[in-house]
């Protein structure tokens, strides 16, 4: 019997940081984005700054099956990345999970 393929997650939007917090995400992203690359399962990842408003952030991450999802997200909630960006709005579309 065949193995069922695995199916890719696909997260992508925008986070919008405080003004106040800004900073502190500014310090903690680089090792944000580092740390998830090097997670099993993650196959892109990428954080971009808006051009026009800084507290605006572009996210695109793909993982290989909704176990490593799982797994990304389990990781930032213990984070210090999760500290820092605990306050900011998440506006995702999450596909694959279904």
């Amino acid at each position: 019997m065949a193995k069922a393929a695995r199916k890719k997650v696909v997260l992508q939007g925008y986070l919008l940081v405080p003004e106040a917090e800004l900073a502190a995400v500014l310090v903690e992203l680089p090792r944000h984005i580092a740390l998830t690359l090097a997670e099993e399962g993650c196959s892109v990842f990428v954080v971009q700054q808006d051009s026009e408003n800084r507290c605006k952030f572009h996210v695109y991450e793909e993982f290989v099956d909704k176990a490593a999802f799982a797994v990304h997200q389990a990781r930032v909630r213990d984070s210090q990345w999760g500290l820092v960006s605990v306050n900011a709005e998440r506006h995702y579309q999450v596909m694959g999970l279904e």
